[in-house]
């Protein structure tokens, strides 16, 4: 049975980012993009207007909100990390460190024909930085050590993904949850525990 027409969309969207995963945004096409899903080419302009580098955008857009669902309201700083991790852990394993992030393989690309990407890129950077630093906020890590802590975690999860892949090795990824999990634990403890009481008032001579 022939892939249905009213699921051209989603498909197009899964094999962008597949294949940008894979290779990069610059060694995937369009015919790679169509042949991957098994889209009607008719349909690539239906739904995306603006072609390839549309596509490949919402794509990115798409990955940015799927790393977003780790920061629930009611989750901790410590049990997000460790969800995210597990992610990328689960993604590597399962792919055979073929597939790494699709919004870091767009990130050490260079197009100036295609900025979009490149925005779209810093766009879900800028997302994941962020909601990790306001969870932070939440239990009482100040503003400018949570913006650093996120960065910190954002840059050395990116960086372990594409060193266990470049390696075909999960140690990368084990070490840095390792390194970073009681330091988060540790800061939030700190930042949340129980306030020294106010010096009382000297009682007048």
């Amino acid at each position: 049975m022939s892939p249905r027409r009213s699921d051209a969309r989603k498909r197009m969207l899964d094999a962008a980012s597949t294949l940008v995963r894979e290779r990069g945004a610059s060694a995937t096409s369009l015919d790679d993009i169509l042949a991957h899903s098994q889209a009607p080419r008719g349909s690539v302009y239906y739904y995306f207007p603006g072609g390839r580098t549309q596509l490949i955008v919402e794509a990115l857009e798409r990955a940015g909100e799927d790393i977003l669902q780790f920061i629930p309201g009611d989750g901790t700083p410590v049990e997000v990390f460790a969800a995210f991790i597990a992610a990328w852990r689960d993604g590597l394993i399962a792919s055979e460190f073929r597939a790494g992030c699709p919004v870091l393989a767009v990130a050490i690309e260079f197009n100036e024909e295609t900025p979009q990407l490149t925005e779209a890129a810093a766009r879900a950077f800028t997302s994941w930085r962020t909601g990790f630093a306001v969870l932070l906020r939440r239990h009482g890590v100040p503003a400018a050590e949570a913006r650093r802590l996120s960065n910190l975690v954002i840059a050395a999860v990116e960086g372990a993904v594409a060193i266990s892949r470049a390696d075909r090795s999960i140690q990368p990824l084990d070490d840095v949850a390792r390194t970073l999990r009681p330091l988060l634990h540790e800061t939030v403890a700190r930042a949340s525990g129980p306030r020294p009481p106010a010096r009382a008032r000297e009682a007048p001579h």
